[in-house]
């Protein structure tokens, strides 16, 4: 695969994210253009060798048939020779170098001893009748690389507006059910950089628990090429987060752990709320029935 792009999803609030995550890249000596897909008209000045990236027939069909922005993500499946990243992944060798001799659909993500956040119960369905071994196919949808395009827009228009496709590629409120299943149901050759015969350690930030996380990384070959965080908090005591933090700086780090204390106290105070309501229910419920 020669890769020619590198593909993420954005918006200002994610802004120090994708910071941190272009200079790891920009310092593995990666210097490929980085299109960044719009989550939203919030947008932010971006680097040099970045861009917005929309594609007008896309945008247009994509928000008048789903009800949410990360669907906008489906836009680089239209793409060839990228590799796709959300923004929180920190680059730790340059992807274009590691990815060279594979082709077809490459993954990086251990979610085959773990698919439960990829996969709805209808998805399971479709899957149980294409193979039996399904779970080995399944992936993250913040980290994959493709050297064509899994559908052209016509095809996925048809795909995900069918019956059968759409509760999961449209009105489903996440993305990675919908990715999967129109990556695993089409023919493109699927590549798990975690399996034999690569056998590369964990991407995922929070399968390193401690700091001798360098241990697992001894063999080269081995050694995972990005980090994603995917749903694990960034915090500067949690070693591995180290990789985040060296890419901010000081007063960065500031702002960024802020926005953190905030965003963590407004789901305290959603989680409280929807406890009240769930007790309210039950004494409803309860004094209804005597």
């Amino acid at each position: 695969m020669k890769l020619k792009q590198i593909i993420t999803l954005a918006n200002e609030p994610v802004r120090l994210l994708f910071l941190a995550m272009e200079r790891s890249l920009r310092a593995t000596g990666c210097r490929l253009p980085l299109k960044v897909i719009p989550y939203d008209d919030r947008r932010f000045e971006l680097p040099e060798n970045a861009e917005w990236w929309e594609e007008p027939d896309f945008m247009n069909w994509i928000q008048r048939e789903s009800r949410v922005n990360v669907h906008r993500k489906y836009q680089s499946l239209l793409a060839e020779n990228y590799q796709f990243v959300d923004s929180d992944v920190i680059f730790l060798e340059n992807p274009a170098e590691r990815l060279e001799s594979l082709d077809g659909f490459v993954q990086s993500c251990c979610h085959w001893h773990n698919p439960g956040h990829t996969v709805t119960g209808e998805l399971v369905k479709i899957l149980r009748n294409k193979t039996t071994t399904w779970q080995r196919s399944v992936f993250n949808c913040g980290q994959f690389a493709c050297d064509r395009p899994v559908m052209h827009l016509e095809e996925m228009k048809r795909f995900c507006e069918d019956p059968c496709h759409r509760p999961i590629a449209l009105d489903f409120l996440v993305d990675q059910p919908g990715f999967n299943l129109m990556v695993l149901l089409s023919d493109i050759k699927l590549t798990n950089l975690t399996l034999p015969p690569h056998n590369m350690e964990s991407t995922w930030a929070g399968d390193y628990h401690n700091d001798d996380f360098g241990r697992y990384w001894k063999d080269p070959m081995r050694k995972p090429y990005l980090l994603h965080w995917a749903g694990k908090k960034m915090r500067r005591e949690d070693p591995i987060s180290k990789f985040f933090f060296d890419f901010l700086s000081s007063d960065e780090i500031r702002e960024f752990e802020q926005h953190q204390a905030v965003s963590e106290k407004r789901k305290k105070s959603i989680q409280g709320l929807l406890n009240r309501l769930r007790v309210f229910k039950a004494v409803c419920k309860e004094s209804m029935s005597q």
